[in-house]
């Protein structure tokens, strides 16, 4: 049974994105196929939650070869996706400067499956936060079920 939610996304509007690629691309430095975030509807800077999303085309740079005939996307994208929508936050709401690399992986759950014409929603809530270093739990649902859920850390390097 997946954990409760880290918040009640269905009460926030999906139909305004508030951060687009291009102004995420200011923050993270990934691009081309390594790009893993589309948006951002919502923030909340006192409770340090954040809500995203990737849309999953059939354009995805793994879905020739994950899997031939039955694209899945790789749980390894699923936390980098995790780790671009936690980096833009602590870089965006809370001015952390720098280059921000992975840390860590507490831990991960992968719950479904992730495929083309997919809308991989991604709940943040960052838990920790240091002068040079988060702890963020992300979620990410897709059609309401949740597909992974993972404790990453970043750091400031």
């Amino acid at each position: 049974m997946p954990p409760a939610l880290l918040f009640d996304y269905k009460q926030i509007d999906t139909g305004k994105v508030i951060f687009t690629r291009e102004e995420i691309a200011k923050y993270n430095p990934q691009s081309y196929e390594m790009s893993q975030l589309d948006g951002i509807f919502w923030y909340d800077k006192e409770k340090f939650l954040i809500f995203g999303y990737k849309d999953i085309t059939d354009k995805e740079f793994w879905v020739r070869g994950h899997i031939p005939g039955r694209p899945i996307m790789p749980g390894v994208i699923m936390i980098e996706a995790a780790a671009q929508i936690s980096c833009f936050f602590v870089k965006k709401i809370y001015n952390l400067q720098g280059f921000i690399g992975f840390a860590g992986i507490k831990e991960a759950k992968f719950r479904a499956t992730v495929v083309p014409g997919d809308r991989l929603l991604m709940l943040c809530h960052i838990s920790e936060m240091r002068s040079r270093k988060f702890t963020a739990s992300v979620q990410g649902i897709v059609n309401d079920t949740m597909v992974f859920e993972t404790i990453i850390s970043g750091m400031n390097v």
